[in-house]
């Protein structure tokens, strides 16, 4: 990306703010990079953790493979997830509040008397696979708001300020060297003019 510029005070004034601005922001970027890339770090090992837990449980429940086949899926589906919205460095993330769920009245009497505890854990299960989808959400969002700002990070230290750096030098050049050439043509003009007079 190069810089455009002109050869003048002005321009010169112009690229001392851009530069002073980026010079200004650059840590609180890099502070911001960081966080996030901690973040990610933290909601990555969440969203593992939820993963191997739901596996666990799952596992935990194959032995009552024989038994879901009695089991009748609609009694229960989940009607509602509640969340909210947090701010991490800027970034809006999803909280898991709440799951609800809907159960459909059936018969004590007739249904299996497991059938109690195999909604408890269908409840369990759902939730743990909804936190866990979350967390998978909010990876995506803060590994993306990290990449960006790693961009920004780069942009700043690796273009724009040496970008502004190199123009500011050529202008203050320029404007030397014009400077020494209007002494210069100053000092012919009135060694001419001297000369002129004692002839």
């Amino acid at each position: 990306m190069a810089i455009q510029f002109q050869y003048n005070k002005t321009s010169l004034q112009t690229l001392e703010k851009q530069l002073k601005v980026r010079e200004r922001a650059l840590p609180t970027i890099k502070n911001k990079e960081s966080a996030l890339r901690l973040e990610v770090k933290n909601a990555k090992a969440e969203s593992k953790r939820l993963e191997q837990l739901l596996n666990e449980k799952l596992k935990a429940y194959e032995d009552m493979a024989k038994l879901w086949c009695e089991f009748d899926p609609s009694l229960i589906k989940v009607t509602d997830v509640k969340m909210s919205i947090k701010k991490i460095a800027g970034v809006k993330t999803p909280i898991l509040e709440e799951v609800i769920f809907e159960v459909k009245e059936f018969s004590l009497f007739t249904s299996p008397v497991w059938f109690l505890d195999g909604i408890q854990i269908l409840k369990e299960l759902a939730e743990v696979g909804i936190e866990q989808e979350i967390f998978n959400y909010k990876v995506a969002a803060l590994d993306h708001a990290r990449k960006k700002t790693t961009q920004k990070v780069n942009l700043f230290e690796k273009v724009q300020i040496p970008g502004f750096g190199d123009a500011i030098r050529k202008i203050k050049r320029f404007m030397e060297d014009e400077e020494n050439l209007s002494k210069a043509a100053q000092k012919i003009v009135k060694s001419k003019q001297e000369k002129a007079k004692r002839a």
